[in-house]
């Protein structure tokens, strides 16, 4: 078993070593990714657009918890679709991996964002929804782990990735990530109070 310091450490090496990429692939470095990323937010917020988050398991809960946060603190509309009648409907009578993309096609207008979220970066229906709202002109973000080649990696506007070994690391460094974005939204002035 190691100890609480070696966790620390493996958790601020993962954060050390995060790489943030254009839909080219062509690496933007932390500092003028989230910045790109705060410049597609603040455009969502002047246009009263809506930032969408989807994940799976651990990665739902964060969606979530995400897109409350945001929506009480820079005023922005988020919306999740965590509605356990909707995902099973559409789960049993089409699939799971449309579980996201079907009330995107009936909710995304071009301007809005996609945040994007999968420990692994292969989840099907988290790459069908990228897939989808890509066509409506919609903002992609994306936040994946473990492998180097998962399929997310390449899907958004922005790319942020980091090799996490474990969905626990994963986990928490997307949590400390997301955190980070939208306080910067609100120092950056663009926040709730502006």
């Amino acid at each position: 078993m190691s100890g609480w310091k070696t966790y620390i450490d493996q958790l601020h090496n993962l954060l050390c070593r995060l790489s943030v990429c254009d839909g080219n692939g062509v690496e933007l470095g932390p500092d003028d990714g989230f910045s790109r990323w705060i410049e597609l937010t603040a455009k969502v917020r002047a246009s009263a657009s809506t930032i969408y988050m989807i994940g799976n398991g651990a990665s739902a809960s964060m969606a979530s918890h995400m897109a409350a946060d945001v929506v009480k603190n820079t005023g922005i509309h988020t919306q999740v679709f965590s509605d356990l009648s909707l995902i099973t409907a559409i789960s049993n009578d089409i699939g799971y991996e449309e579980v996201f993309s079907v009330p995107l096609t009936r909710s995304a207008k071009p301007g809005d964002m996609l945040l994007a979220i999968s420990s692994s970066g292969n989840s099907a229906n988290i790459l069908r929804a990228a897939d989808v709202v890509r066509e409506m002109n919609v903002h992609i973000i994306t936040l994946s782990g473990m492998k180097e080649n998962n399929s997310l990696r390449t899907k958004g506007d922005i790319n942020i990735y980091l090799p996490a070994a474990t969905y626990g690391e994963a986990e928490s460094c997307h949590a400390a990530i997301l955190h980070f974005w939208m306080d910067q939204i609100n120092l950056s002035g663009k926040g709730a109070g502006e």
